[in-house]
């Protein structure tokens, strides 16, 4: 079987309001909040696995240490940080970026509330894989519902639009700048960091076209 072809972009950075156009209004809501729902959990599955989190985690992880407030709230701080970036880079959000800034902390938190430490490198190992996985599928159902790129992943493509640079320069300088920043905060920096840079790319490109909604956007016009 050949591969699927990749589906057609809307233009959200020119008119977040395009994405309520395409139809399946119902099904790309609870897909775009289900995704963010397991994006959360799956942060709170690394965090508890203590092997190392996700790149932006690390940061996040070392701002609580020198901050009175907890995780998730530092991390809907910090995306309202970085969403306030794409001004200058003439961005504008859609509602899956606003959602993404606000739900994953307050999943993220409830989360760690309910999640208890493992003991054990087996069961921490687990909590890992399958945070990671639950992160690749996560990611996948909320972008292909079609309400917006996440606050990091605009401000990833502003960058590009704006410095002409690729997507492999400016993804790796965020991506570098903020572990290093992080782990100079005290946050973790480990084995799961490592796996998550590596293995999320692949995985994302797995599921995505397994959960992009197809809309007239996504089919184009009919011949």
């Amino acid at each position: 079987m050949g591969a699927m072809p990749a589906p057609r972009q809307t233009n959200y950075a020119a008119s977040p309001l395009a994405a309520f156009r395409e139809g399946r209004l119902i099904h790309r809501l609870v897909q775009l909040y289900a995704g963010l729902v397991c994006y959360g959990i799956s942060m709170a599955l690394m965090v508890r696995s203590e092997l190392g989190v996700m790149p932006w985690d690390v940061l996040h992880q070392g701002v609580t240490l020198h901050v009175p407030l907890s995780f998730g709230t530092v991390v809907i701080v910090m995306s309202l940080l970085v969403l306030a970036l794409w001004i200058p880079l003439r961005q504008w959000p859609g509602l899956g970026t606003v959602s993404n800034a606000v739900v994953i902390g307050l999943v993220v938190d409830a989360a760690l509330v309910v999640l208890e430490p493992p003991t054990g490198l087996a069961m921490r190992a687990t909590l890992l894989v399958t945070g990671i996985v639950l992160n690749a599928i996560a990611t996948a159902a909320y972008i292909g519902a079609r309400f917006g790129p996440g606050p990091r992943d605009g401000l990833m493509t502003g960058l590009m639009r704006v410095t002409g640079r690729s997507v492999r320069l400016v993804r790796t300088v965020l991506e570098v700048a903020v572990v290093l920043g992080g782990w100079l905060l005290g946050g973790t920096v480990g084995l799961g960091t490592v796996a998550y840079a590596l293995g999320i790319g692949p995985l994302v490109h797995v599921f995505l076209p397994l959960m992009t909604v197809r809309t007239k956007a996504t089919e184009g016009p009919r011949r």
